[in-house]
């Protein structure tokens, strides 16, 4: 890049211009902060040499001189002195010259200085220098091109666009062309598109527009750097602290000496401030002192803090969940609203058990398992229904691993291939919609399963045990063909209208007598195409009209009818319709003709309702002690097994006979309880009526509730006086009354408690009291409890058929006593029996006999 000065003329030699190689005037001047001098033109003069040797030929013709060449001799002489006085001013020229020449050579070193200087400053740096001569001059370019970018030419420099960023290249275009119209200068930094920095500067210098550009490096372009990085950041934070600003959830930034420097509106209108110096200056917090020391505590361990707190927010008291946590000069907190989250939760947490409530409440057992398979959720229906141990089920099992109890428990159908079957049960977690089966256990019993796919993964199961169901429907499909076969068979015409008064039921009775097709049963004709068909057999238009008004008439206005119809062919028919409840119409014709039939049929009737009566008793009966033998037998038999008499038993074997002992037990007094109730209801159950020492009574039926007693940790108190004596009533039922109690209230305690059986006579009675110290029950429960069936375990394991406290009520009223019950949610439950004290002793040693006892009746 450097350049060097030379002197040329026009044929080689030297000359008075001066050409820097490279450089331009223009240039020099501008990088030197000089102007360029003006030079003066050369000066061409003969050498010295040449002078002498002309000299020297005059004085040599001088010498030669003549007469005759006196002209010539005036002549040379002239020219000698012409050349003397052209020598000395060329002498004087010659002195002239030097000095010109000595400073021309002193300017030349200062030029050549110069351009070393300008060689120099250009090559300390890269850069580019661009200039126009005139607003349309072409440009000029001198320095590195590639400052634009490597391998750049340099025109491409003047395509701005190519290389600045868009909105520098703009903002230079407009400087440039400002500077070439209106001369004005400038200084810009531009960034290219590869990041770098480049300085810009534009000026005018003799009429030329340049434009210099330097790549701008070291320290200053980390500075420029850094500057734009500086505003980029404070572009982002105010576009953050407005973003911040709009939140609705409250944020604050702290110092390191915990005093609020910064807080957006939602914190500001949270604590009523009207900016963050009012809020300082009243210290106005969100956050309580106690919170707050908690945050600071927890933050200088490096940790942050994280809790949900409870606050006043505009006035209003709220749940926040507040994180804060440190930072390089303080820290940085959020409090988000919960209160309307919080609530929901409540409310639906509140929902959620009062569905467990409702579920636990359904017959219908009800199983959740969640996506994983994992018990979630089961009814107190499902626990009963399979027997499940209430810890089993609190392990949240697999559905796999409920299925496998189940089947060792024998509780499931059988199956040829257990795990065929229950890869086939568990495909319901990948089904769509839901499947329906029926389950045929191996103990009789018939469960309807349900098998509901769940939206959010996960199957719910719901368990019907319609054993019952099935047993009643099957027992009305036999009843009702009983029925049809025996209105089949009946003489009298019965046919059953809806309450459209279209036919439902008829039997072939009705058919034949009024000569209906067969087809009948199908076509559910109108009452009034049977009254149609009947009055051609029965002319008389008022009955008709009656057995109209009865079967087609308003509801509200339907009653009963009776009349006699007199037929063509002189017989007699004894009409009779009779509203039935679900708005249907029965009617009954009944052939009158002879009255003495009609009274043999009725007696039949009535002797066929009789025996059906007493086949029902005498079947109860029959049932029950053909059942008691053969479960005598299985009792004493594991009794035998029991005892070891006939060999040792393994645990599990040992396991297996108390079981079967305990479920006969309990079957036999389920026999003899519903023996006991049948014998009740005919009323061929006789009490025995003897002395019945109380306190022995009440010993007794102690006696036979021992080992519960024990396995449960209860402990019976019995309170009555020591001269209580004794009354008059059946003692085997006294004591199975005292039982039944007992074994209730052990059922419904818990371990560690006392039941209390007291004994007073007060007055003309005996009364016994049996209170427990158990969870109650609710006055619902409480209205139901004497009344067959009604079994009710309140959330114990407590399990029974429902009959013993209908056996006591109906033992009691047999001696002409009652029963009171007194019983409230987590109060214990009281019993109270009331027994007649009447007692009457022979003149003779004062002991009552049985005759002299009256007679016990049922109320």
């Amino acid at each position: 890049m450097a350049g060097h000065w030379q002197r040329h003329d026009g044929r080689g030699g030297p000359t008075g211009h001066l050409v820097a190689k490279g450089r331009t005037p223009l240039t020099l001047a501008f990088l030197a902060g000089t102007s360029w001098p003006a030079l003066a033109a050369d000066l061409t003069l003969p050498s010295l040499p040449v002078l002498r040797e002309k000299t020297e030929e005059l004085l040599g013709a001088l010498r030669s001189f003549d007469l005759h060449n006196a002209s010539y001799f005036g002549l040379s002489m002239g020219l000698v002195a012409f050349s003397t006085a052209a020598a000395l001013l060329l002498l004087r020229q010659q002195r002239i010259s030097a000095r010109r020449e000595r400073a021309l050579r002193a300017e030349l070193s200062a030029l050549r200085g110069a351009d070393d200087l300008a060689t120099l400053l250009m090559g300390s740096e890269r850069q580019l220098l661009v200039s126009w001569q005139g607003r349309d001059g072409e440009p000029r370019f001198e320095g590195d091109p590639s400052i634009v970018a490597d391998g750049a030419t340099a025109k491409r420099a003047l395509a701005f666009g190519a290389w600045l960023a868009p909105a520098d290249a703009a903002l230079l275009d407009g400087a440039l062309e400002q500077l070439k119209q209106r001369g004005e200068s400038f200084r810009l930094t531009a960034r290219s598109l590869d990041n770098r920095y480049i300085a810009l500067e534009g000026r005018t210098i003799g009429g030329r527009a340049i434009l210099r550009l330097r790549d701008v490096t070291g320290d200053r372009a980390e500075l420029l750097k850094a500057r734009a990085d500086l505003g980029a950041a404070r572009n982002d934070l105010r576009s953050m602290t407005m973003l911040l600003d709009s939140v609705a959830y409250p944020l604050w930034i702290r110092d390191a000496e915990d005093k609020l420097v910064w807080a957006n509106q939602a914190y500001l209108r949270a604590v009523e401030a009207t900016n963050i110096e009012d809020a300082a200056a009243r210290s106005l917090e969100l956050l309580n002192q106690q919170t707050r020391n908690e945050s600071v505590r927890q933050r200088k361990t490096g940790g942050t803090y994280s809790a949900r707190v409870t606050a006043v927010t505009a006035g209003q008291r709220s749940v926040l969940d507040v994180v804060e946590r440190p930072t390089a000069g303080g820290s940085a907190g959020i409090a988000v609203d919960v209160s309307e989250l919080e609530s929901v939760r409540t409310d639906l947490q509140r929902q959620m058990n009062a569905h467990v409530r409702t579920l636990d409440e359904l017959a219908t057992a009800v199983a959740i398992f969640d996506g994983s398979q994992n018990l979630i959720f089961s009814n107190a229906a499902y626990q009963r229904l399979w027997g499940l141990d209430q810890a089993f089920l609190a392990t949240r099992p697999t559905d796999s691993e409920v299925l496998d109890r189940l089947r060792t428990a024998r509780k499931l159908p059988e199956q040829a291939d257990f795990r065929a079957w229950k890869a086939d049960v568990l495909t319901g977690y990948r089904a769509v919609e839901s499947h329906e089966t029926w389950w045929h256990l191996p103990d009789r019993r018939t469960i309807r399963v349900v098998i509901n796919p769940n939206p959010q993964g996960g199957v719910t199961y719901l368990f019907d045990d319609v054993s019952e169901r099935v047993e009643l429907e099957s027992q009305v499909n036999a009843l009702t063909q009983v029925q049809s076969e025996t209105l089949d068979t009946l003489k009298e015409g019965v046919a059953v209208f809806g309450s459209d008064g279209r036919l439902k039921l008829h039997n072939r009775a009705f058919a034949e007598m009024w000569s209906l097709p067969a087809g009948l049963k199908v076509e559910h004709p109108h009452i009034d195409a049977i009254i149609k068909a009947g009055r051609l057999l029965a002319p008389q238009e008022e009955p008709w009209i009656d057995i109209r008004g009865a079967v087609a008439g308003l509801a509200d206005m339907r009653m009963g009818l009776s009349c006699r119809m007199e037929r063509r062919d002189g017989s007699a028919l004894d009409c009779t319709a009779q509203p039935l409840p679900d708005g249907a119409t029965l009617l009954t014709f009944i052939d009158v003709t002879a009255s003495v039939s009609v009274e043999r049929a009725l007696t039949e009737r009535n002797e066929a309702l009789e025996r059906a009566s007493r086949l029902r008793d005498d079947f109860v009966h029959h049932v029950s002690y053909e059942l008691r033998s053969p479960l005598t037998n299985v009792i004493g038999f594991a009794q035998l097994l029991g005892d070891e008499t006939v060999g040792a038993l393994n645990p599990r074997q040992r396991e297996y006979t108390d079981h079967i002992m305990r479920s006969a037990a309990a079957l036999l007094a389920m026999l003899n309880d519903i023996l006991d109730l049948a014998s009740i209801d005919t009323g061929s159950l006789e009490l025995v009526p003897e002395i019945v020492d109380i306190r022995s009574t009440i010993e007794a039926a102690m006696r036979g509730l021992e080992d519960r007693l024990a396995e449960s940790s209860l402990h019976v108190a019995i309170d009555a006086p020591a001269d209580i004596g004794s009354f008059v009533a059946d003692g085997k039922r006294v004591r199975q009354i005292l039982f039944n109690l007992l074994s209730n209230a052990v059922g419904f305690s818990s371990p560690g408690q006392t039941i209390r059986v007291s004994a007073r006579k007060i007055g003309g009675e005996v009364v016994f009291h049996v209170k427990d110290q158990g969870r109650g029950m609710p006055p619902e429960i409480k209205a139901r409890v004497f009344e067959r069936f009604e079994s009710h375990t309140l959330g114990t394991r407590h399990r029974g058929v429902g009959l013993g406290l209908a056996i006591v009520r109906s033992f009691v009223e047999l001696h002409g006593g009652r029963v009171e019950l007194s019983s409230a949610p987590e109060l214990g439950t009281t019993v109270t029996c009331i027994f007649p004290n009447e007692r009457q002793e022979s003149p003779s040693d004062g002991r009552s006999t049985r005759n002299a006892v009256p007679p016990l009746a049922a109320e």
